[in-house]
């Protein structure tokens, strides 16, 4: 009972985004961007891949000495996400940030991905940085169940429920400012190689079973997203 009642509520309290725009639109690609997150799977494939697409990149980390990354396009700036002036001065220049953001504390109500993100976004308003592509998950606002039984039943009511309660003040936090924003929500995160092959958009996942999506394959579809509208203000799922 209590697993339905969190799925219900995180149903409830979530972004329930109105439909993207049709179509995919073309824009000026941007050239400079910002990566939170750049030491987790996610953010370690955000900075490679997008440095093969000819990004100048830089990776806000805690610590620099968590990412081996020597590109003559990269910076490393060393700042905590729960520090707004690291932030804002990392923001600056920018064209665009993705987020990755993400932590281990699970077992205990944190902040961490909501306001560091509130940070994000005050630096990008001010900056005048136009665009932030962020990664939360399935399972938050409209696709609320669909991780498939064992993820809705039992990971996340038993051992990620405040992680996902702060997913979903994170999502509100973006849809509320005023960045042209993309939220996408993957599936269970694996290790796999980029596929190329993925379902994105809403109604993805599964009531009954698990579905999973690779890093890199995440990473690529954020990236797609820095030139093309098709969902500018909306939250599509992705999954393999």
């Amino acid at each position: 009972m209590y697993a339905i009642l969190l799925s219900l509520a995180l149903a409830r309290a979530g972004l329930r985004p109105g439909s993207p725009p049709t179509g995919t639109l073309p824009r000026s690609r941007a050239e400079r961007i910002l990566v939170v997150g750049a030491t987790g799977g996610t953010g370690r494939e955000l900075v490679a891949q997008a440095l093969a697409r000819g990004y100048s990149v830089t990776a806000l980390v805690r610590s620099a000495s968590r990412l081996e990354v020597e590109h003559p396009r990269t910076t490393v700036l060393e700042g905590d996400v729960l520090d707004a002036a690291a932030v804002d001065t990392a923001v600056g220049g920018q064209e665009a940030v993705l987020s990755a953001l993400g932590h281990k504390r699970f077992f205990y109500p944190t902040r961490i991905l909501s306001a560091g993100t509130r940070n994000i976004l005050r630096a990008m308003e001010a900056r005048d940085a136009p665009r932030l592509v962020c990664a939360t998950a399935l399972g938050i606002g409209d696709s609320a169940g669909q991780m498939g039984l064992y993820y809705s039943l039992f990971t996340i009511p038993a051992i990620l429920p405040f992680y996902f309660w702060d997913k979903t003040r994170q999502e509100r936090a973006i849809a509320a400012s005023a960045v042209e924003w993309v939220i996408v929500r993957p599936g269970v995160l694996t290790n796999g190689e980029k596929l190329g092959r993925l379902r994105h958009g809403r109604g993805i996942g599964s009531l009954l079973w698990t579905v999973r999506i690779s890093r890199a394959d995440v990473a690529a579809f954020m990236l797609d997203q820095l030139e093309s509208d098709a969902y500018l203000r909306a939250a599509p799922g992705v999954a393999a």
